[in-house]
């Protein structure tokens, strides 16, 4: 049975494998050598001090993939507005566990109040990411020809965004 919970610090050496091997083979980060495990825990310590959610999902005993949000950008009037990040051990791709793993970290940022969650997608031919954006509703806001290199080539980055709670129907409860 598929469970979604918090990460743990346990859970650090899978994290930094999955992500290594998303840095290695893919283009859905733009990142090109692996981070160490001791910076993958600082970066996780880093969105948890800010009081964001940062989950795993598992079956059985296997960690397969982790999801976490950021704020957008620092500035206060960004205060609202997060930014997810959702990365796949390559054998859980394609059986939902991405969808379940992005609609519950979509639920916990909105309990914080956030009201706009943002998709920064490496490459433009990412249709995972990208379909697991879309199912669940978040719509394209643009994107950006052209602004990685990697893997002797440049890279596009998809933009796509999805309202939480009242959006931006109504102010901000501050």
């Amino acid at each position: 049975m598929l469970t979604i919970r918090p990460s743990k610090d346990a859970d650090v050496p899978k994290i930094t494998a999955i992500y290594a091997h998303h840095v290695l083979n893919g283009t859905g980060t733009f990142e090109t050598t692996p981070p160490t495990e001791a910076e993958m825990a600082t970066r996780r310590a880093d969105v948890l001090g800010k009081g964001l959610p940062y989950l795993v999902a598992e079956e059985d005993g296997q960690l397969l993939g982790f999801a976490y949000c950021q704020w957008f950008k620092p500035r206060p009037a960004y205060r609202f507005s997060a930014e997810d990040s959702i990365y796949m051990h390559p054998d859980s791709r394609g059986k939902g566990h991405g969808k379940a793993l992005l609609t519950e970290l979509a639920k916990q940022a909105e309990a914080l109040g956030v009201r706009k969650l943002i998709a920064v997608i490496g490459d433009s031919a990412n249709a995972g990411s990208i379909g697991v954006h879309r199912a669940i509703g978040f719509t394209p806001a643009g994107v950006i020809k052209s602004c990685g290199w990697k893997f002797e080539k440049w890279l596009d980055i998809v933009l796509m965004e999805k309202a939480l709670g009242a959006g931006d129907t109504q102010p901000p409860k501050e």
